[in-house]
């Protein structure tokens, strides 16, 4: 190439939208060479290399590291199986964001104090004693899958329904009768937008339940051993 063709450095950093020390940069990692130089040394750059240029920001673009473009553009990987590997980070990246939000949204929307904050955390690490990490972000996807709107309303009705399978046990209610079978069969309903129907999910639930059950009752209102077995006697 004659040495006053092609681009120089600054006209194509200006162009492209690129600083000249990310061009610099990507030289000296050897992701993009100049094809030509001025008898003063200065770059020029050809129109194959603003092609490289271009090919080497989509992929930019796409969240992949300077590494694996090398690699992509040298072929010595395929852009497939490279993209399939980064899209799986991102997903785990989204649910990661996903359960960081919904515990962000329980601080906001409730107020918590410092304190509650540390409750929160054991109450995180006791979950965990009990659902696996797969588990929990299959909780948090049927979350999203649901929206706030129904996870919301779920939550507001629990307390309610707890209280009025109270007042049934109170009121000597035979868990056969026609109100037994009501308040069995909206509890399964709560139940089953938590688990979807996954047996484990639900076995792993009843669990943490019966080896927690006091500190659940106490600390967020949960059904009194009583409440249970009106419910397991309805469903007999």
């Amino acid at each position: 190439m004659d040495q006053d063709e092609g681009w120089r450095i600054g006209e194509l950093a200006g162009r492209t939208g690129v600083t000249v020390r990310t061009l610099h940069h990507y030289d000296a990692v050897g992701l993009l060479h100049p094809s030509g130089r001025t008898v003063a040394g200065h770059r020029r750059y050809a129109p194959a290399d603003v092609e490289r240029l271009y090919r080497v920001l989509a992929l930019r673009a796409l969240g992949m590291g300077l590494a694996e473009i090398g690699e992509v553009l040298q072929g010595t990987a395929s852009l497939r199986d490279l993209a399939e590997a980064h899209l799986a980070r991102v997903d785990e990246q989204l649910l990661a964001l996903q359960r960081l939000r919904s515990r962000l949204t329980t601080v906001v929307r409730e107020a918590v104090t410092d304190t509650d904050v540390l409750d929160l955390v054991r109450e995180v690490s006791t979950v965990q004693e009990y659902f696996t990490p797969e588990q929990l972000e299959t909780l948090q996807q049927r979350r999203v899958e649901l929206g706030e709107d129904v996870v919301r309303a779920t939550e507001e009705r629990w307390p309610t329904l707890i209280a009025e399978v109270e007042e049934a046990v109170a009121a000597g209610v035979d868990p056969s009768s026609p109100r037994g079978q009501e308040l069995l069969a909206e509890w399964q309903e709560l139940l089953h937008r938590f688990h979807g129907g996954d047996p484990e999910l639900r076995n792993a639930l009843f669990r943490m339940n019966e080896e927690n059950t006091e500190q659940i009752q106490r600390d967020h209102g949960g059904p009194s051993p009583v409440s249970i077995d009106f419910i397991t006697r309805a469903g007999l």
